[in-house]
């Protein structure tokens, strides 16, 4: 838990150097797994680590994440509305963008009264082939683990969903249709619970497409009429993820799942919420007006 603790330090301080506002709590970190994680294939990975980050993006990008963990960011008291989010950072399944695709949304998810929950899910890839596979065991254990706390971090268990952008964003989509498969033997009574999301915003998400026929959706990617509504954000210039972004929202529209889907012509890929000149940095109202419009954040 030390070493947890430390790479929060290096995050906070991160995000200070670049200047913006922390919440004045750190937040409440716990491992996903009592013992050691299933399906664990690295077992001599390193310890983690905190990348440095080149100077002109400030990002801090952690790595060889073998003890997957989540860290709870609560609203300001009297502000919070029931609704959470479990985070899940990008960084193609090898780094997690942890400030700027996982702390940083939590702080925005906050300011709009959600309980945020980041994932640290484990990086690098395990499976070459599959690397969704280990990381959809600690996505869905953190979903469960939310659930079991729920009455005690003020989150209404049936208005909880998954938020993530890139990798994320895949491994977003796979818990979303993937909630219905055992993917490891139960550890303790958290896993009776439910690991479906009640809702998906996959942003920028990748790997998408059929390996096979890249005219289609990947066959991993299971929609039909029990898959969470969703909420998706693309740019046309994102090489052709925008492509599969569309055919997952069609596959969404064809099983009768209410969704949404914004495609914006340029913004390329990993802008996360921070601001630019471009029009799709204004993704957050959007996602905030289809939360409350489909009651997540309460009356």
């Amino acid at each position: 838990m030390q070493r947890v603790n430390s790479l929060l330090v290096v995050a906070l301080l991160a995000l200070t150097s670049a200047g913006r506002t922390l919440a004045a709590e750190q937040p409440l970190v716990m491992k996903l797994w009592p013992s050691d994680p299933p399906g664990e294939t690295l077992h001599d990975l390193g310890p983690e680590a905190a990348i440095a980050s080149p100077q002109q993006d400030s990002v801090l990008r952690i790595s060889n994440v073998s003890i997957p963990t989540i860290s709870l960011y609560r609203p300001a008291d009297g502000t919070a509305n029931g609704c959470g989010v479990v985070i899940c950072p990008g960084g193609g399944y090898n780094i997690l963008a942890y400030d700027k695709e996982g702390t940083e949304i939590a702080e925005w998810l906050n300011s709009i009264g959600v309980t945020a929950v980041v994932l640290k899910y484990r990086v690098p890839r395990r499976d070459p082939d599959d690397p969704q596979e280990v990381p959809l065991k600690d996505a869905q254990r953190a979903m469960r683990l939310v659930r079991k706390y729920a009455s005690e971090w003020g989150v209404d268990p049936d208005r909880l969903g998954m938020l993530g952008f890139s990798a994320g964003g895949n491994l977003t989509v796979m818990t979303g249709t993937h909630w219905d498969r055992t993917t490891y033997s139960p550890v303790d009574d958290a896993d009776k619970l439910s690991c479906r999301p009640d809702f998906l915003v996959p942003i920028y998400p990748a790997y998408l497409f059929d390996k096979d026929d890249g005219s289609r959706l990947s066959p991993l990617v299971k929609v039909n009429e029990n898959t969470p509504r969703s909420f998706i954000i693309i740019t046309h210039d994102d090489q052709d993820r925008a492509v599969y972004a569309s055919l997952f929202y069609v596959a969404l529209k064809r099983a009768g799942v209410p969704s949404e889907l914004h495609v914006f012509s340029e913004g390329g890929h990993g802008y996360g919420l921070r601001p630019s000149d471009d029009p799709v940095s204004g993704w957050p109202k959007l996602c905030e007006a289809w939360l409350r419009k489909n009651g997540f954040l309460g009356q």
